[in-house]
């Protein structure tokens, strides 16, 4: 049984998401605010965390950012607020997902399957696991990522949708398989999750980031001999 920690300042939807939750049959504690969060993980384990942005004393970037110095624990956000900045944010601290209220208690349920069964899955066996492409060097089985001799820094989202791209090289990839693929969404997918990380992946490869290539009302693919 999963162990889900809910962390809102409105009692209202730490209650909606209680009720889902426990009804899905997974173990749900609460916090009010980011603090409490943080003290809680300090003293717990949990196996998902669902945190809203805008809390008093800390707010949930914070505690997330907090939280992942000691704990590798899996990130969804809640927020009132869509703008891509906001969860490009998100996904450059460590957020596993973001979801914008108002929201459909049944779809976040649904989300957070998806995110615990992604951080319980065994990865698949590597056939071949180093590639080159001119001063691109990546490595998939020590996920690992150079720029020009330089080790790059780069989020865990950005690392899979990577991979999953350079072993696809040259194949057309429309946003739906990727969601799929990579995040594991077969049904309730957003495509600026996908964009969104594609512009973070970008910015890290730099002058690399020619070989990822728009298809225009498609998707991607990384175009590379």
């Amino acid at each position: 049984m999963a162990h889900i920690l809910i962390v809102d300042d409105e009692v209202n939807i730490r209650k909606v998401v209680r009720e889902y939750a426990e009804f899905e049959g997974y173990e749900v504690t609460e916090a009010e605010n980011g603090m409490e969060a943080v003290n809680l993980c300090h003293e717990n384990d949990y196996d998902l965390i669902i945190m809203d942005v805008m809390m008093p004393r800390l707010d949930g970037y914070s505690a997330c950012k907090e939280i992942h110095k000691t704990k590798n624990i899996p990130v969804i956000m809640l927020s009132a607020r869509g703008e891509e900045y906001d969860k490009l944010f998100g996904f450059e601290i460590g957020v596993d997902d973001y979801v914008v209220k108002p929201f459909s208690p049944k779809e976040l349920m649904a989300r957070v399957k998806v995110v615990l069964k992604r951080n319980t899955r065994q990865e698949e066996p590597v056939t071949l696991d180093k590639y080159s492409f001119e001063g691109l060097e990546v490595d998939i089985a020590g996920r690992e990522v150079y720029v020009n001799g330089q080790k790059a820094s780069m989020t865990p989202k950005e690392y899979d949708l990577l991979f999953y791209l350079v072993k696809n090289k040259n194949i057309a990839l429309s946003r739906d398989r990727l969601l799929e693929e990579v995040w594991g969404y077969d049904f309730f997918g957003d495509d600026r999750t996908v964009d969104t990380h594609i512009k973070m992946l970008r910015n890290s490869l730099g002058e690399y980031r020619k070989f990822i290539v728009t298809l225009r009302g498609m998707g991607y693919k990384f175009e590379a001999d």
